[in-house]
């Protein structure tokens, strides 16, 4: 800090004079004034002041006079004005006194040390002497913690490790393992076809760790347009580019701070922000689109993919390290065809929420019902039993759903169109005709495995739900919704 000027002899006598004349102005306008040392001591009080101590519970100003102030004025904040040296201009102060609008300001010696500090009581009550202000601070602060509540709702997890339903070694094995890595903040890389769950376990991952409180955060990577995809993982500073909007927005990894951030569809992130993304997993930082300035995080990421990995690596379609980064917790969900005894009690926590969400009376199967979905294949798994459970509960209003309810495989191929199950037989055409009529297969029978479930396709196909959007429109007939 630079010296203070040499002043002559009647300028320092005049800056005194003046911060005696301010000193004096602040105690005869003020309700009550009070002065602290360094130590946090009170050294002086005013006559004003001394109208405020019955009323925290002292007699005599000596008994007030001498105390650390933290001891004799509760809630004071003037011991933190000490310590870091900052003014607190305005402030609401309550305490059994009452409640006032306070100041308070540090005290510092000719060479800049902190060496006390004066608080002063500008109103009292000032809920009836400023209540439009008073009003409209009210109000606002019930709509942030209304906002808050809102957004801590919206970002809670909704499963937990019961949530994974199966008493099948496999599911047992499967909730073991989650239950011992969510104590820790490792990343975890959950493995699995479409369909087995991996949103499910990864939200019960983070139910039952120790950042349950904190945000739980999605991200559909296949879902997201690749141009789009920097922007929403690391946010977007002030005018950043054309057509950004001037105030700064959040990245996903900047709303999970203190959670779980889950990035879903791993294997579809452009090489070119794999090397951003692993970044950001050893340095523990993010640098928003367009700006200069990293920002620390604190982020336990779980990934999720349905494609092999190790093979994407191999062939050098996904980054080696980034791949190490992630697999350091790997957990296995097993498909459906692997435990065919949890089929079950699967289609009965399904048909009891397919009951609730459509407002009809619950359905349940007979034996000869789970005997034949036991026995199918579910390429679709789990999200393939929902669509064929949903089918037979709104098409039917039996309240016991038999086999005769739900057709075997070959019936349901063989009840669709021609053109979804004709594949191409003449290897002397033209190839690219036998490109088309291989896709179109292709198509078709993800659209028969998941339903008509078009993002579920998709997944299964392995690319993103725009380009299946523009095979569907490149084959109409494929487009069960248009027929």
């Amino acid at each position: 800090m630079p010296a203070p000027p040499v002043l002559p002899a009647d300028a320092d006598s005049l800056l005194k004079l003046a911060a005696q004349s301010m000193f004096d102005t602040f105690a005869q306008a003020a309700m009550g004034m009070l002065v602290v040392d360094r130590e946090h001591r009170v050294v002086w009080i005013s006559e004003g002041y001394k109208s405020f101590l019955p009323a925290l519970g002292f007699a005599a100003e000596s008994d007030f006079v001498g105390k650390r102030v933290e001891e004799v004025v509760p809630n004071t904040l003037m011991a933190q004005v000490i310590d870091s040296g900052r003014p607190i201009l305005v402030d609401l102060l309550t305490n059994q006194a009452g409640t006032f609008l306070v100041s308070r300001l540090p005290l510092r010696d000719d060479a800049g040390q902190v060496i006390g500090a004066i608080g002063l009581v500008l109103l009292d009550h000032p809920e009836t002497t400023m209540q439009p202000l008073m009003a409209k601070f009210s109000r606002l602060q019930a709509e942030l913690d209304a906002a808050r509540a809102q957004l801590a709702a919206q970002r809670r997890p909704k499963y937990t490790i019961a949530s994974f339903i199966g008493a099948s070694p496999a599911a047992l094995e499967v909730k073991r393992h989650a239950r011992r890595v969510a104590q820790n903040a490792s990343t975890v890389l959950l493995l699995g076809e479409t369909g087995t769950g991996k949103e499910l376990l990864a939200q019960a991952i983070h139910a039952a760790g120790p950042r349950a409180p904190r945000p739980f955060v999605g991200i559909n990577i296949a879902a997201i347009p690749e141009a789009l995809l920097e922007a929403e993982f690391f946010g977007v500073a002030p005018g950043a580019f054309t057509g950004a909007e001037r105030k700064p927005r959040d990245g996903k990894f900047k709303v999970a701070d203190g959670g779980t951030l889950f990035l879903d569809e791993i294997g579809d992130m452009p090489l070119a922000l794999q090397s951003k993304l692993l970044r950001v997993l050893q340095e523990r930082e993010v640098e928003p689109l367009g700006s200069n300035r990293v920002e620390p995080i604190d982020v336990r990421v779980i990934a999720a993919t349905s494609r092999d990995l190790a093979a994407m690596v191999a062939e050098g379609r996904f980054r080696a390290d980034l791949y190490y980064r992630l697999n350091v917790l790997p957990i296995r969900l097993p498909p459906l065809r692997e435990r065919p005894g949890d089929i079950e009690p699967l289609a009965e926590a399904l048909l009891e929420d397919i009951g609730r969400r459509s407002g009809l009376a619950t359905r349940n199967l007979a034996p000869d019902a789970i005997e034949q979905l036991a026995r199918e294949p579910w390429p679709g798994n789990i999200r393939e039993l929902r669509n064929v459970l949903e089918q037979a509960a709104l098409m039917h209003d039996e309240l016991v759903l038999n086999a005769a309810h739900f057709a075997a495989p070959t019936a349901r191929t063989e009840a669709a169109p021609a053109a979804l199950r004709t594949p191409p037989k003449d290897l002397l055409q033209p190839l690219p005709d036998q490109v088309a009529a291989l896709e179109r297969a292709a198509i078709a029978a993800a659209l028969r495995a998941t339903g008509g479930n078009r993002l579920a396709a998709a997944k299964m196909l392995r690319m993103s739900r725009a380009a299946l959007y523009d095979r569907l429109a490149r084959y109409p007939e494929l487009d069960a919704s248009k027929s």
